[in-house]
């Protein structure tokens, strides 16, 4: 008895399943009950059976057999990946492809042309030049055009404009934009006039930011455009309406381009619905990420796109505000209330807004891809009988788009309306909550209790992955010299995040996990106990034990099982109920692994047997969750490590750790969610601990080469996004060193110090730190570098000028008149205090020193942070000098004994493009994995800055004040 009470205590607990495992024992209460009447022979049965099921499965083979199935999952996950982002068309050539067709060949030397003119933004030489060959192109296919197709070209100058927005890019800020050129093409039937009176946009644009040539962002989306001007210019003789084209100029400076042609043009009234073309990237497939409101222009692309190509969680993500970014389907969305597609390039986004947007990333297939997409969608939907009641007008704003769209391996593309998606995942989540609540009133109360045990071991799950992976990226940044560590190479973040978490679900589901088998197993004999009207000597008592603890660890299973697909029911109400179009995600997650369970495991009878879970179960389940799942999880978390190299929107803004710790979360979150139905299986045989061993060394190995720098975090082609830019800071003082007049600031917006950069440099000059400026009117720099260079007297004499004319009461309310001067520049940006200023008005300053036409007339303003921003942009030849009028708030309305005489009132910042000296010798140190990158508010490489407070300091008073 002493031997069996000594093989019984080591059978118990985490190794007790392995008297069960691979045996078709009956585990049954009345099993247990008849064994309990001849405890020597089952006593001597269960040992001999543990003997042999601990030599045919050890530790190390669970461990194994679990390790493979997350290999093999994995591998799935990303054979899925591979075959959806990667395989694109054979690119056309130009004899293939023929009139009627399109050719990548020709919209790729378009490209090439273009990239090749090197950065072309609002106002350069080259900007010129690019819209010239714009226009050269479609004259030409407007010559070439098929006898019975209309091509008419418009070279469209607009008139100065205003642009407020209400999206949280756009709160607080107004955008004005003076002469910009565009080029606008319309394109059907000659002989049909009617024909011109309902159209469909196709737009996209030609100007670059200032630091890249943008063979991505956007000239691959011109040269597309162009070559499908050409094709159907041979098609639209059998259009019902027309296609216009517009060649923009003005996205990169607040979509003001867009705003100009669709407030101004007179053909944009005839407009339907508006497709974009947009580019977060370099080549790859073409990805539909914005659709609707309504559902019809989705559903015809879904029926006629040969590759359909489409993300709706992207549409989710960029409509949540997390991505401080904006395309120009926002104006045709809210201004013009119009139904469209938005659609982008993603590969290489790492790139996106950096001298490395380089045609050679642009992959053979991608623009071709492109075009036997929207070919066929356009000719389509030119021929539609019911275009012209397309016209319908939305509620400005983004959160009622009316249609979910998803593809499946770039085969098949899915739409249905949000509204079907909403009846559908409620009547999935009700019946999975019928059939639970079924299940639980057939096992009473202990069913209850193993449920809210299985919850909360999912709850620690996320807990500790959760906990884990912080901690991790907490650390992350201290053990190198960079925040960043992983940009160029991304596959790191499995170890570094994705190890931790594991290793933190998998001690959060055992902590769950055994207080649920400990519950269950108790349960089974106290049950047992109470059948037996006889007490059951000592070694009957232990088999009883034994065997309780194995039906326990086999039920438990089932219950972790169960626990996570409630865990999915929930994503998929919470989805449901915020309208998310990517729901559909987690409605896969709850039917797959569901219908597989009641497959396998559903038990019909309470007498059957019980036994542990299939792994068969596990990979039926896991089927249709891959397939659906595996490519825009894994590119979401890809273009969150390639977007967060420029997220600190004002450097030093967010703490060094930030990055870091946002990656991380996200991977933990994946895991969470993805590996909850594998992580029953965990628990099998005593491989608990060498699963958990195997995945704690990969978070170490990878740790370790993070700590030893054998990849570098950036190179030359993979780089880190920083502004260098010579500031003249025309409210200092002369001689005060404290505030230089003339400095070059250094600044990055990806998250870290500048220490490895300045070391590099080896530039004594160079001061790295945080400080409360410069602030380049609300873009402000909390952490760089300065270096004071001396001021040379042509950079100063085109400083801008604040000149107060007039401060007056009238009517009660104080008033105060501004010259404005911006010098040599035609970009500016200008921050009024709104705590003080509530109304003003912006005109521009004739020769004869008198108002000459308005901008702005009066109107109130909002701000954000306490402060309103105006963001101008113009061509060379716009205007320069302009009257602001202020109307003060009540409250600050006193001319005399004010107290807030340091208050800052207005912040002005005008941009010259153009590298001075200085700055040069800076750009020269840099290290070759410092790119420049450019935005709509980051300055450009010489900056004026300009101001004046409360009282009027620091500006020249043109009139005295009264």
């Amino acid at each position: 008895m002493a031997k069996h009470r000594s093989v019984a205590s080591r059978t118990s607990g985490a190794r007790a399943s392995r008297n069960g495992a691979g045996t078709s024992t009956d585990v049954s209460p009345a099993a247990v009950t008849s064994e309990a009447a001849a405890a020597g022979r089952a006593a001597a049965a269960a040992v001999a059976s543990s003997e042999a099921t601990r030599k045919r499965i050890g530790p190390k083979r669970a461990a194994l057999d679990w390790l493979a199935m997350l290999v093999g999952v994995t591998y799935v996950a990303w054979i899925v990946y591979y075959y959806t982002a990667d395989v694109l068309p054979n690119p056309l050539s130009e004899a293939v492809a023929g009139k009627r067709g399109f050719s990548e060949e020709r919209a790729y030397s378009h490209v090439r042309k273009l990239s090749e003119l090197g950065p072309h933004p609002v106002g350069s030489d080259a900007l010129q030049r690019a819209v010239q060959y714009v226009l050269d192109q479609v004259l030409e296919v407007q010559e070439e055009a098929n006898a019975d197709v209309a091509v008419d070209v418009d070279y469209f100058h607009s008139q100065p404009g205003l642009l407020r927005l209400t999206g949280a890019l756009f709160n607080g800020k107004t955008l004005l934009y003076s002469g910009l050129k565009h080029v606008v093409v319309r394109i059907g039937p000659k002989y049909d006039e009617s024909a011109s009176l309902n159209s469909i946009l196709v737009s996209s644009h030609i100007d670059t930011v200032v630091t890249t040539g943008g063979a991505g962002d956007c000239s691959s989306c011109v040269g597309l455009m162009l070559e499908l001007v050409r094709t159907l210019s041979n098609w639209a003789h059998g259009f019902k309406h027309s296609v216009i084209f517009l060649f923009n100029t003005g996205e990169e400076e607040g979509l003001t381009g867009a705003h100009s042609f669709i407030t101004q043009h007179p053909w944009s009234e005839t407009i339907r619905a508006a497709v974009d073309l947009e580019s977060m990237g370099v080549g790859g497939k073409h990805y539909l990420f914005q659709g609707g409101p309504d559902s019809w222009l989705v559903e015809v692309f879904a029926k006629v796109a040969k590759q359909p190509a489409a993300l709706a969680g992207a549409q989710d993500i960029f409509h949540s505000g997390l991505v401080k970014s904006a395309t120009d389907f926002q104006i045709y969305r809210e201004v013009a209330g119009l139904s469209g597609l938005d659609f982008a390039y993603m590969d290489n986004a790492v790139v996106y807004h950096s001298k490395n947007d380089k045609l050679a990333l642009l992959r053979p297939g991608s623009l071709q891809h492109s075009g036997d997409n929207l070919l066929p969608f356009l000719r389509e939907v030119a021929t539609l009988p019911d275009l012209a009641v397309r016209n319908s007008t939305f509620p400005n704003e983004f959160s009622n788009m009316e249609v979910v769209y998803f593809d499946i391996l770039g085969w098949y593309m899915v739409t249905y309306s949000k509204y079907f998606a909403k009846v559908l995942h409620q009547s999935i989540i009700y019946q999975g909550l019928v059939l639970l609540l079924s299940s639980l009133c057939l096992t009473g109360v202990t069913g209850f209790i193993a449920l809210g045990l299985a919850v909360l071991a999912i709850y620690l799950t996320w807990t500790f992955a959760i906990g884990f992976t912080l901690l991790v990226a907490m650390i992350v940044p201290y053990l190198t010299s960079f925040a960043l560590p992983f940009i160029a190479s991304p596959w790191m973040v499995i170890g570094l995040y994705g190890a931790p978490a594991l290793c933190g679900a998998l001690l959060g589901h055992r902590f769950g996990r055994d207080l649920l088998v400990s519950y269950l197993a108790d349960t089974h004999v106290k049950i047992i106990q109470r059948k037996n009207k006889e007490t059951p000597d000592q070694g009957t008592q232990e088999i009883i034990a034994v065997r309780a603890q194995s039906v326990a660890q086999w039920e438990a299973e089932r219950w972790l099982f169960k626990a996570g697909i409630l865990q999915w029911m929930l994503v998929l109400g919470l989805g449901t109920w915020v309208k998310a179009g990517s729901s559909y995600l987690a409605l896969a997650w709850v039917i797959g692994p569901t219908v597989a369970y009641g497959v396998m495991e559903t038990q019909f009878s309470p007498k059957q047997s019980l036994r542990e879970l299939h792994r068969l179960t596990f990979w039926l389940g896991m089927l249709i969750p891959s397939v659906l799942t595996a490519f825009p999880v894994i590119r979401t978390l890809y273009m969150l490590i390639c977007l967060i190299v420029n997220f600190d929107r004002n450097p030093g803004g967010l703490p060094e750790w930030s990055g870091s710790v946002m990656v991380g979360a996200v991977v933990a979150v994946v895991v969470c969610l993805m590996f909850v139905y594998l992580l029953p299986y965990a628990h099998r045989s005593g491989g608990f601990k060498w699963i958990l061993g195997a995945v704690a060394m990969l978070a170490i190995v990878t740790l370790g080469l993070l700590a030893l720098s054998i990849f570098p975090a950036f190179t030359a082609d993979i780089g880190r996004a920083i502004n260098v830019v010579h500031v003249i800071d025309t409210n200092a003082l002369e001689g005060d060193q404290s505030s230089p007049r003339s400095y070059v600031s250094l600044s990055s917006l990806t998250m870290g110090r500048l220490d490895e950069e300045a070391k590099f440099m080896n530039d004594t000059g160079l001061v790295c730190g945080r400080s409360d400026g410069p602030d380049f009117a609300n873009y402000v720099v909390r952490y760089g570098c300065k270096k004071t260079v001396p001021l040379q007297k042509d950079l100063w004499n085109n400083r801008p000028l604040l000149e107060v004319v007039s401060d007056d009461q009238i009517d009660g309310c104080r008033q105060t008149s501004i010259h404005l001067s911006t010098g040599a520049s035609h970009r500016w940006f200008l921050a009024i205090n709104t705590d003080k200023i509530e109304r003003l008005k912006l005109e521009t300053l004739s020769q004869a020193e008198g108002p000459g036409g308005p901008l702005v007339p009066v109107s109130d303003i909002t701000g954000v942070n306490g402060w309103h921003q105006f963001q101008y942009i113009s061509e060379s030849t716009g205007p320069h000098k302009f009257v602001l009028t202020l109307y003060w708030s009540k409250d600050s309305s006193r001319m005399e004994g004010d107290n807030t005489s340091d208050t800052e009132l207005l912040k002005l910042r005008t941009d010259v493009n153009s590298v001075t000296a200085e700055a040069a010798a800076v750009f020269e140190k840099l290290p070759e994995w410092c790119v420049s990158f450019g935005k709509s508010t980051a300055p450009y490489s010489l900056a004026y800055l300009a101001g004046l407070d409360v009282q009027f300091g620091g500006a020249r008073v043109k009139h005295s004040v009264v």
